[in-house]
Order: C-alpha cells, then sequence, then structure tokens
C-alpha cells in the first residue's frame, strides 16, 4: 500500500504534466493551420518555461512538505 504522502506527490506530478499536456494541445489546436506557425513556436516554447517553473515551484513545495 502506499502511504498518503507518496500518493500525494504522485497525483501532483502527474496532475502538473496533464497540465503541460493540456496546455500543449491547445496551443496546437489555436495555431496549427497544417503546420505550427511563427506565434504558435512562440506559445510553444512559454509553455515549455512554464512548465519548467511549475515543477520547480511542485519541487521546492513537496521538498518543504517534510
Amino acid at each position: 500500500m502506499v502511504d498518503k504522502e507518496t500518493r500525494r506527490e504522485i497525483l501532483v506530478g502527474a496532475g502538473s504534466v496533464g497540465v503541460f499536456i493540456a496546455l500543449l494541445v491547445g496551443v496546437g489546436t489555436t495555431y496549427g493551420n497544417g503546420g505550427l506557425t511563427q506565434t504558435g513556436a512562440l506559445a510553444v516554447v512559454g509553455v515549455i518555461v512554464l512548465f519548467v517553473l511549475l515543477m520547480t515551484g511542485v519541487g521546492l513545495w513537496m521538498s518543504r512538505q517534510y
């Protein structure tokens, strides 16, 4: 059985990755017309930067839980 803290870490990590994938799909559907436009490429870079910052925040939050 997985303890409560580990389950929370798994859910937070999986949720963060889910948000990342949803944002990428949103950018793809918004800016993709058979190919990705320059604005869409910039949006993808923004999503990646946001994901890195989000995971940094999640990591800091998790490290301070114990």
